[in-house]
């Protein structure tokens, strides 16, 4: 009996025993591609899972990009003179109206591919319908890199992870002391784990973590360190970056993509000036307000460019995603890494007379009044 367990011992010892998803690209194995090209067809629908106001604070660029982009396609001729037409669909309590606004795009609607949303909480939920329906969705703003973590073959990023993101900051802070704040929406959990995760490999930790429900004046009070590191919403992170400079707190202030967002720089104003966050794209083209706008006009455009080349069948949809890999938008080039996110290196950002522009380390090279000084 010894020798027996010593034999199975020998050869678990000599064998790979698990799996690491993320050495090869998710592929997708399954039947589907056989299926023919319906006929009669008087348009080609594409679902949108998002605000379609274009009014909305946080949705409506995004909105507004995609429209443009279906527009611009069929000017160009749509899909062998067949016009896209989006087909949006949003719930402002997605997991109790959205679910079923996904899944009747799916399966009624019988969209080709899907693009969405406009956070992390509500593409995950997206991703529990896709995965099933085996639809294309094309992630064109959250940064959450849990998206990704069930692999889920039919799930693409064109904005790149909080994993690539957040070392930036650790980067910018190089060791010096700082205060966290953080909200509690899910976006901001997940950009805080990456950070921590970061955080630790460089053997740092904030000198305080204070969470936040709903941003207030009373934040600045708890920070009593050289700088703040911010993670929060746009408009959250604007009300905090305001209170922190009405309360004389003159150091650098350090935060999440959202800081990004035009409706950050719009409501923080004068107090947005010289803050410092991961810059997930240079928009080649004016048109668009923000990365997010930018981002979502480059999903609809590089998915139409996937129907274009592989036809109206939901599974050679998804390879001729996956096959664009390397495609250039306006946000710069998008190339998927083995889970379907955008793996293209982002650049530390800033705002300078009210306009997002890039910044360039070291930012604590002469203290922390060195960090205007900096982005110059």
């Amino acid at each position: 009996m010894n020798a027996v367990v010593a034999l199975l011992l020998a050869l678990l010892s000599a064998q790979e025993v698990y799996k690491d998803a993320q050495q090869k690209p998710l592929g997708y194995y399954g039947p589907g591609r056989e299926e023919p090209e319906p006929q009669g067809l008087r348009e080609v629908l594409i679902g949108y899972f998002g605000p379609s106001d274009p009014r909305h604070p946080e949705g409506g660029p995004l909105w507004l990009a995609t429209t443009q982009a279906i527009q611009e396609a069929n000017r160009e001729g749509g899909y062998k003179g067949l016009p896209f037409r989006l087909v949006p669909g949003w719930s402002e309590n997605p997991w109790a109206g959205g679910i079923s606004t996904v899944t009747r795009m799916a399966y009624i609607d019988k969209v080709w591919a899907l693009i969405g949303s406009i956070d992390g909480a509500s593409t995950h939920l997206a991703e529990q319908v896709v995965a099933k329906a085996r639809l294309t969705l094309i992630n064109p703003a959250s940064t959450d890199r849990s998206i990704h973590g069930a692999n889920v073959p039919w799930m693409f990023s064109c904005v790149p992870g909080d994993h690539l993101l957040a070392p930036l900051l650790v980067r910018a802070l190089d060791g010096a002391p700082f205060t966290l704040l953080s909200a509690t929406d899910h976006d901001s959990r997940a950009f805080v784990t990456e950070l921590k995760s970061a955080l630790a490999r460089s053997r740092l930790l904030p000198v305080s973590h204070v969470e936040f429900k709903t941003a207030t004046g009373e934040l600045a009070q708890r920070v009593t360190s050289q700088a703040v590191v911010l993670v929060a919403g746009a408009r959250d992170s604007a009300r905090v970056v305001k209170a922190l400079r009405s309360a004389g707190f003159r150091g650098p202030i350090l935060g999440g993509p959202s800081m990004g967002r035009a409706i950050f720089v719009e409501e923080a104003g004068a107090a947005a000036e010289g803050v410092l966050f991961p810059l997930l794209a240079q928009p080649s083209d004016s048109r668009f307000p923000d990365y997010a706008a930018a981002h979502a006009y480059d999903a609809a455009r590089l998915l139409i460019a996937a129907i274009r080349k592989a036809g109206l069948n939901r599974a050679r949809i998804r390879d001729a995603v996956q096959e664009l890999s390397g495609w250039q938008g306006v946000t710069g080039v998008i190339h998927w890494d083995n889970l379907g996110q955008n793996d293209r290196p982002a650049l530390l950002g800033t705002i300078r007379g009210g306009r997002v522009a890039q910044a360039f380390l070291p930012v604590f090279a002469a203290g922390p009044s060195s960090s205007a000084a900096a982005t110059r």
